[in-house]
């Protein structure tokens, strides 16, 4: 933004000397000045006069922030911010301050970003994390599931009010029912409340283990992410092309260091008793079920089961 000098000093002179004098004019009888200097009395003309870039810019802003046309197209200096004036000191010996002040587009967008950088997300489109919920996607769009929302917002709330629960929520449900959608809800809304959070589609992240069994300080940090995070979603899990050190030594050694610390959460077209019998079988090792059983004793007793019903909403 130009600089009420530089506005001038475009006006060749003498020609165009009366259009600078009304710029001023127009300044002084900007009601933001007008306001100002009623609530300041002590403001003289001579201190109003040798802080004129400081009014003009003062004007200029707020006019911009009146008619915002949001935070990407925003005109002022400082994107997201706005010119204040303060006056101190006594008639005479008066002096006038500017600042700049966050306006409300831009506090809330680093709420937002704040929000987004506590969930980690592998594997899953960042859009599920980041365009916003509304209550008509929430509650309304598909009555069938209003009992699967239900028991969500219930444990949204008793985590904020109780602190971090034990206990975490498996829901199970037919193709495109919004499992996912309604787990990435509850990772928002707790984000909200300080807590941290990561979500992993289980498909891509079985098959991305394999490149980082060759880069054993990558896999040691992934796997330590998904122990120490607050809140974790496996998503889709039974899905995965399932083999024995995935699930021994990565889904094994995360379960068993997040229960009864932390809350682990799951979202699966299985339910529990068809979730075991995936685990009991692998392409390599064949039948397994010791160690399917063993596996589901991790996932099993810290879960409560939420069947999500309703129609298919992919590509609606």
């Amino acid at each position: 933004m130009e600089s009420l000098g530089e506005v001038l000093r475009s006006l060749p002179n003498p020609k165009y000397r009366k259009q600078a004098e009304q710029k001023i004019q127009q300044i002084l009888a900007d009601p933001l000045v007008q306001k100002l200097r009623a609530k300041y009395p002590m403001l003289d003309d001579h201190t109003i006069k040798i802080n004129m870039n400081r009014l003009y810019q003062y004007v200029t802003e707020y006019k911009s922030c009146s008619q915002c046309p949001g935070l990407d197209k925003c005109p002022n200096d400082f994107t997201g911010h706005y010119t204040m004036i303060t006056v101190e000191g006594t008639e005479g010996d008066a002096r006038l301050y500017d600042h700049k002040v966050s306006c409300k587009k831009f506090l809330a967008e680093q709420a937002q970003s704040t929000i987004r950088s506590r969930i980690r997300s592998f594997y899953v489109d960042e859009r599920a994390l980041s365009e916003g919920y509304s209550s008509t996607e929430i509650f309304d769009k598909d009555p069938a599931r209003e009992e699967a929302v239900d028991k969500l917002i219930s444990y949204i709330l008793q985590t904020k009010q109780e602190g971090l629960q034990k206990q975490g929520l498996y829901l199970a449900g037919p193709l495109g029912t919004g499992k996912t959608f309604l787990m990435c809800y509850l990772l928002h809304e707790l984000a909200k409340s300080g807590y941290t959070g990561a979500i992993v589609y289980m498909p891509d992240f079985a098959e991305d283990l394999k490149a980082m069994f060759q880069d054993s300080a990558k896999l040691k940090e992934t796997i330590d992410v998904l122990k120490e995070t607050d809140l974790l979603v496996f998503d889709d899990i039974g899905a995965e092309n399932l083999n024995p050190w995935l699930r021994d030594h990565v889904m094994g050694a995360i379960l068993n260091y997040r229960m009864n610390r932390k809350p682990t959460f799951f979202t699966s077209n299985h339910d529990l008793s068809a979730l075991e019998q995936h685990f009991s079988f692998t392409s390599k090792d064949g039948d397994e079920e010791f160690k399917g059983k063993r596996i589901m004793d991790r996932i099993r007793p810290f879960v409560d089961m939420v069947m999500v019903n309703g129609y298919n909403k992919r590509g609606k």
